[in-house]
């Protein structure tokens, strides 16, 4: 029986490390090639051979990732600590220490795929729907005098705007709707902003305006609630957001896209010497219109040599030239009074800006600490010679009462030998020593009779 066990016993199979690893490698590599996984990138090391090495990590495990030098440079996204993110590899083996490492062959931001996916997929929806056609693009005014701007009050952005519309023409209205331009709570911002800006019947232009971010940080104005509130509303609308390279939705959707906030207010608003040399340039071409038309009725008019149509047409022509220069007239009042409007209305913005300067109350405020600084240097200055008189006044008190006046005149003070005051013979019995006090030094001696 015992021989009969022992020939059932399997083939001993021995393996050495190299042949154990490579098994396992083997394995890995049918099982767990070209993989997504997700997770925390902790703990990127960075070698000067060009190799990256970092761990990925959950709340329940991680595991350690190696990304070649070859891969790592053509890595779009470059793996920094804190950043969750999906990762494309296989699992490998290290023999040298036997552990099992995740080389990486491509890295995504979480999310970000998916939000360029969604960003698509709504691209997709909102042309179908027509809310893209050049056809429903508004013109914008030519002379806006009223324009609403949808933004952060606290960014650059706004100081940046306003910056830009004084400068290029003085005394326009800009209404600001605060909204959040980030986060939660920003869509719903928005979307109220433009609702109320086109309602109130008071904008003649809605800018939307944010500063330049990353997808994720502009995504607000990628949602459709936001696109179909821009379409909605009754005004034209600009689009500012972002760079130059930044494309968000609602840029399609809006009846014009400005690279950058800056640019908005540049292209909606001509400087006023534009507007001036157009007015020049309109005047010029009428007088050379008019004149062109004149030689030439004046030309057949003198080939036809008739007297009495030469006498109508210049009676014609008179009162033409007399409506011009009414029409002429009327129009330089206009432009004065338009001009002598918006200076009236720039003093009184100077006016109300100088009365909520801060400047005369800080002065105001600087003289009367100066004066309370003096009052109360005179009062410690009063306090201190009160102080030193009376500081005086007691010394000479005390130097009056001072023994060793006494003592100068003559006198002498007389100590037994337990250095008590001997008042009378009985103090110091002879043969006892005593001490002499004088006004400068002590002599020491003994009674020999009382």
């Amino acid at each position: 029986m015992e021989q009969f066990a022992l020939s059932f016993v399997p083939e001993r199979r021995i393996y050495t490390l190299r042949e154990l690893s490579d098994g396992i490698r083997a394995s890995l590599d049918r099982g767990f090639s070209n993989i997504w996984i997700v997770g925390e990138i902790s703990g990127v090391k960075l070698l000067p051979s060009g190799h990256c090495y970092f761990a990925l990590k959950d709340s329940e495990a991680q595991i350690k990732c190696v990304c070649w030098k070859l891969s790592y440079w053509r890595l779009k996204f470059k793996p920094k600590d804190g950043v969750q993110a999906l990762i494309r590899g296989r699992v490998d083996i290290y023999e040298q220490r036997s552990e099992y490492q995740f080389v990486v062959e491509s890295i995504e931001p979480q999310g970000h795929g998916a939000l360029q996916l969604a960003f698509d997929q709504l691209k997709q929806k909102l042309m179908m729907d027509g809310l893209f056609d050049a056809a429903r693009k508004r013109p914008l005014p030519q002379f806006p005098e009223r324009i609403g701007i949808v933004s952060s009050p606290g960014g650059a952005v706004i100081r940046d705007f306003i910056e830009i519309l004084s400068r290029r023409f003085p005394g326009l209205h800009l209404r600001l709707f605060p909204a959040r331009v980030q986060g939660p709570g920003s869509v719903e911002d928005v979307c109220r902003g433009i609702e109320y800006l086109g309602r109130s019947g008071w904008a003649e232009i809605v800018v939307i305006a944010r500063g330049g971010g990353s997808l994720e940080d502009l995504w607000t104005f990628n949602e459709e609630a936001v696109a179909r509130a821009v379409a909605a509303c009754p005004v034209p609308v600009v689009s500012a957001i972002g760079h130059e390279t930044d494309i968000t939705i609602a840029d399609f959707v809006a009846d014009l896209r400005a690279p950058t906030p800056s640019a908005a207010a540049e292209m909606i608003v001509c400087t006023r010497q534009e507007l001036l040399d157009r007015i020049d340039g309109c005047g010029t071409q009428a007088t050379r219109a008019i004149r062109y038309r004149l030689a030439v009725l004046a030309r057949r008019l003198h080939e036809q040599a008739i007297d009495r149509a030469q006498s109508i047409l210049h009676r014609a022509l008179s009162r033409r030239m007399q409506r011009i220069d009414d029409l002429e007239e009327r129009l330089r009042t206009g432009i004065r009074t338009a001009v002598a409007t918006r200076e009236r209305k720039r003093r009184d913005l100077e006016a109300r800006l100088r009365y909520f300067d801060l400047r005369p109350r800080l002065r105001r405020d600087r003289e009367r600490l100066n004066t309370s600084g003096f009052r109360v240097e005179s009062v410690m200055r009063l306090q201190l010679n009160r102080t030193r008189q009376r500081f005086e006044m007691l010394a000479a008190k005390l130097e009056q009462l001072d023994p060793r006046l006494v003592l100068s005149r003559g006198y002498a003070i007389v100590l037994n030998d337990v250095n008590a005051v001997v008042r009378d013979a009985s103090n110091a019995p002879v043969g006892s020593d005593v001490k002499i006090l004088l006004a400068k030094d002590a002599l020491h001696a003994r009674v020999t009779a009382s």
